[in-house]
């Protein structure tokens, strides 16, 4: 009869020790720090949308054509990005419109 050696295991990294251990969760990235422009942003958005409601980004559009027409290319920058953030496609569209 042949004799096999199983080595022993050890208690820490066992099945059993896995299954019934708890695993760390991941820590959340906290990337509320300090005040930049994409949070600026984000809350002129969100403020934008709580007065218009779901045609906030249609609204940020026509401002944005508005400005655009006006020759405001600084309103037409801030009122595009509002509208990106609300509507990325509607936002691809006027851009793509008026870079025509």
């Amino acid at each position: 009869m042949t004799v096999h050696f199983a080595a022993a295991r050890d208690a820490v990294n066992s099945p059993v020790a896995r299954v019934l251990s708890r695993r760390a969760l991941p820590q959340a990235a906290n990337d509320s720090g300090a005040e930049n422009d994409n949070n600026h942003l984000l809350h002129a958005a969100l403020r934008h949308f709580a007065k218009y409601g779901l045609g906030a980004a249609s609204e940020a559009r026509k401002q944005a054509e508005e400005a655009f027409f006006a020759g405001d290319r600084e309103s037409y920058d801030w009122w595009l990005s509002v509208c990106r953030t609300l509507d990325r496609r509607m936002a691809e569209e006027v851009a793509r419109t008026s870079a025509k």
